[in-house]
């Protein structure tokens, strides 16, 4: 005789009366959201990698505007992976809206702090006597407390600001003027950012002077939002596709930072 919670399961599952011909598993979520996002947070957590290599362009020549040193350009190994990082955000954020994107932050947020965890307990196990790479692997992928701080602060920041300021904009001028809201927004997030992990990474990452500081902090501005622009035919493209294909793509009765 059938049990009363087996035959529970067949009618739920298999329909009433007839038995579950398959097992059963829950329906994914269709849409383009959960790839961006995971794109997004792949970029967060290689950048950050990235990051650890110093980089200096036209180190053989020096010009200066005022406190500014304009050569060479000094930089990190992740500068042309975070503006990126902040053009999907802007994606994220134009077609999914401020909720959805706040819930991608969380999940990069998260997986960043996993990253370094994992990366903290790899680097303090023991390693195999036919392993000679053990310095290498500290120096690229160790961290100090403080430099995690000052990334984990910029990105969580500054990526808040970036989503907030397009939906904010987009709420005033609705489908019109695109390229304000991707410009306006990353305006805010990166300056945002950029001072944030400066003002405190400054001291571990070699920075002790005040001309040092503002050059880091308004060349690294002025070359995330540099190339914000110079990609803004294909964020433009990207998003006409999501919008063209999300079905559930739609004006909104609530608060644009509520959806």
């Amino acid at each position: 005789m059938m049990r009363v919670s087996e035959s529970k399961t067949t009618q739920e599952h298999g329909g009433p009366g007839r038995p579950a011909d398959h097992a059963a598993f829950a329906q994914v979520a269709r849409g383009y959201y959960a790839p961006i996002v995971a794109l997004f947070t792949a970029t967060l957590i290689i950048s950050n990698i990235c990051a650890t290599k110093g980089v200096e362009f036209l180190g053989d020549r020096s010009v200066s505007l005022g406190p500014l040193q304009v050569l060479p350009i000094a930089t990190d190994g992740a500068f042309f992976l975070f503006p990126l990082a902040y053009i999907l955000g802007d994606v994220l954020s134009e077609v999914y809206g401020f909720r959805a994107t706040r819930r991608a932050i969380y999940y990069g947020f998260a997986a960043l702090l996993l990253t370094v965890v994992c990366f903290a307990i790899a680097i303090r196990l023991p390693a195999a006597s036919f392993y000679d790479n053990q310095e290498a692997f500290r120096t690229v992928l160790g961290t100090t407390p403080r430099l995690v701080i000052a990334g984990l602060a910029g990105y969580f920041v500054g990526q808040l600001l970036n989503s907030a300021t397009l939906v904010l904009i987009k709420e005033r001028t609705k489908e019109k003027y695109l390229w304000a809201r991707l410009i306006g927004s990353t305006i805010v997030g990166e300056f945002a950012d950029t001072l944030i992990f400066c003002s405190i990474a400054a001291g571990a990452i070699g920075i002790d002077t005040w001309q040092q500081f503002l050059n880091y902090v308004i060349i690294g501005f002025l070359w995330k939002t540099l190339c914000e622009v110079i990609v803004l035919p294909i964020t433009y493209r990207v998003i006409a596709l999501l919008k063209k294909h999300e079905p559930s793509y739609a004006p909104t009765e609530v608060d644009p930072l509520r959806t």
